[in-house]
């Protein structure tokens, strides 16, 4: 099959190293650079070179699993579902704690190829410090399986706990990867999208407790000055209306050329997911597919969603690492995760290039610190002289629907709502709606009005910081 220029480079350097003697093999590559399909073809050529007997892969979730099994058949032409005749199967990282010795005696009487998908899930130098998944890995499979392959678009964990079967550098203990491909590398070869990041942001914010008052400039202000938490930014009605609508409008003006571009909304609970879903049908008439841990059939409900030509999904906690839908070009940072890795992972959601016209791929997100501080080591990975970080102030838009006297309301605390003496009121439109049709009012009965102390309210105008990682003058 053809591969990218860089696919094929790092296939050859990793079979270089384990015919001088290597056993194990780390590639770092960015999200959305295509390392199942890499891994794949040196599967395929260490088969074919009869270099190794059985192939194995591991991965964070049933969907990833199941793709790479896909690839890995597609590829080989070869049965990939641990079956009778197969050459190996494609498994989660959760199902090795319950291999049995059946399964792990196949690394003594076979030359086994294993595939580790997003290493950083697995922890562990020694028995000591190894999380569940590593601690099976370091009993079972190093020194016993015949090569390793170690893929990752992150290369590090939040607990900063050591990544299984790693090497570091001393004393930066930065991990050393055998190939590195990087966010600059795909743009430059054009196999990524190039990310722009929006973060929402208000510049005029009074929290009223007890009949003080105290106004903040900005989220970042209001986050370190006072008792809110990001929890109550995210979960906002208005916020969360700002925001969609934000990135409704970009979809909608995206699939004008790209007629199946999808939106991501990765929502911070279930409830938070449900709230977004209800919003979303009752200011666009959109339907949303709602996605989460609780669903049995997950993995089914991705996959159709996939194929669809549907706008939104929402998702809390099964859209992220290795989750492969191309179409995907809008996505809503709404969660209460703020990791890099999670940020970065995230992003790369969004950045899977396609054959479509526009390879356009934006996120929102509140303009929260930690958040920017991100987006800018984004920035930061893409080496261009320019101007590439914006600012940029919203306007109000559809007959001046949002307005410098318009309040948004976040309540945190203990007390239900009722007590409070102060009666609160929420604007009807106090968003940028995608167009100028007649929108429906939200019932006025939401999971935030119950128990609270505190109410903020939030007004002037929303602004945005356009971090544009774009480099579009490249294309």
């Amino acid at each position: 099959m053809k591969l990218r220029q860089w696919q094929a480079e790092c296939i050859d350097v990793a079979l270089t190293k384990y015919i001088n003697g290597a056993t194990h093999f780390l590639a770092l590559a960015t999200p959305g650079a295509g390392k199942t399909v890499m891994a794949s073809e040196l599967a395929n050529q260490l088969l074919d070179n009869n270099l190794v007997d059985l192939v194995i892969c591991f991965s964070p979730s049933s969907l990833v699993a199941r793709d790479f099994g896909e690839s890995l058949q597609g590829i080989t032409q070869m049965q990939f579902d641990g079956k009778m005749g197969a050459k190996g199967n494609s498994l989660t990282y959760q199902s090795l704690q319950y291999l049995d010795d059946t399964f792990w005696q196949l690394f003594h009487r076979f030359r086994v190829f294993v595939i580790f998908d997003e290493i950083h899930h697995c922890a562990g130098s020694n028995l000591e410090n190894a999380n569940a998944w590593g601690e099976q890995i370091i009993l079972n499979i190093q020194n016993k399986a015949k090569y390793t392959l170690a893929l990752t678009g992150t290369p590090w964990r939040s607990d900063e706990a050591p990544i299984v079967l790693s090497n570091y550098f001393h004393p930066t203990n930065k991990i050393s990867c055998d190939f590195v491909y990087g966010l600059a590398d795909a743009l430059r070869d054009d196999v990524c999208r190039i990310p722009q990041i929006i973060a929402v942001d208000n510049s005029n914010i009074s929290v009223v407790n007890d009949e003080e008052i105290k106004t903040f400039g900005s989220f970042k202000s209001l986050l370190a000055q006072s008792t809110i938490s990001y929890q109550h930014i995210i979960e906002n009605e208005k916020v969360i209306k700002y925001v969609i609508s934000s990135a409704h409008k970009e979809l909608k003006n995206i699939r004008t050329f790209n007629p199946d571009a999808a939106g991501l909304i990765v929502a911070s609970s279930v409830d938070h997911a449900t709230k977004i879903a209800a919003l979303m049908k009752t200011y666009f008439n959109e339907n949303s597919t709602v996605v989460t841990y609780r669903e049995s059939d997950s993995t089914s409900i991705i996959q159709q969603f996939r194929h669809s030509a549907s706008k939104w999904i929402i998702s809390v906690g099964m859209i992220s690492e290795g989750t492969n839908i191309p179409r995907l070009q809008v996505c809503c940072h709404l969660t209460n995760i703020k990791t890099e890795m999670h940020f970065r992972q995230t992003l790369g959601r969004i950045l899977r290039i396609t054959n479509s016209t526009n390879q356009e791929a934006i996120m929102y997100m509140p303009a929260e610190p930690k958040l920017l501080e991100y987006a800018y080591r984004v920035k930061q990975d893409i080496p261009f002289e320019a101007d590439v970080v914006k600012f940029e102030t919203m306007k109000a838009e559809v007959n001046d629907c949002i307005n410098d006297n318009e309040t948004l309301t976040i309540l945190s605390g203990g007390t239900n709502l009722s007590s409070f003496k102060t009666k609160l009121q929420l604007s009807e439109l106090d968003y940028v709606p995608a167009d100028s049709e007649q929108l429906n009012e939200v019932p006025d009965k939401h999971f935030l009005t119950t128990s609270y102390e505190q109410v903020v309210n939030i007004f002037g105008r929303f602004k945005q910081e356009a971090i544009a990682l774009g480099l579009s003058e490249l294309r």
